[in-house]
């Protein structure tokens, strides 16, 4: 049923990982110049002006990805074994992004030493946490059919 709770863990997860998109996952100061990544890209910031340096475009676009088939895996929820599926998909795909977004922050400028890790870090793992909420969820739906079908 759409209106179990798996569809609320699934939304949550993806809002969770869609927030990426704007919250600065590392930042590093060098000088009076601050510099931000976002899955956006490389952000110069200098008083109150702000520049992009670099682009991540495909970092960007496999962001909006996860996040799309997040929310589409909500209304998966007559099929739940494709559910579960494409949740356990959503957290190898999250884990890459992950690891993706962390090689890209060795290109910030002063590199990872002096840098000060944000909430965009943590975004992910909050996100995966979500889907195995999801997944302990549908888990819970299939059981509830089975007992169901055992009483018939």
């Amino acid at each position: 049923m759409i209106q179990r709770i798996q569809s609320i863990w699934l939304l949550l997860a993806c809002v969770t990982i869609s927030c990426l998109i704007f919250v600065p996952i590392v930042n590093t100061s060098i000088g009076s110049a601050q510099y931000l990544l976002t899955a956006q890209g490389i952000y110069e910031k200098v008083g109150e002006q702000s520049k992009q340096l670099e682009a991540s475009l495909p970092v960007l676009i496999s962001t909006i990805a996860i996040a799309l088939l997040a929310l589409f895996n909500i209304f998966n929820f007559r099929k739940r074994a494709l559910q579960k599926r494409i949740a356990l998909v959503t957290i190898v795909l999250i884990i890459g992004l992950s690891f993706w977004c962390s090689q890209y922050a060795k290109k910030i400028p002063g590199g990872l030493e002096n840098a000060n890790y944000n909430v965009g870090l943590f975004l992910p793992v909050i996100s995966i946490f979500f889907i195995l909420l999801a997944i302990r969820g549908i888990n819970n739906d299939e059981k509830l059919i089975k007992s169901a079908d055992r009483l018939r």
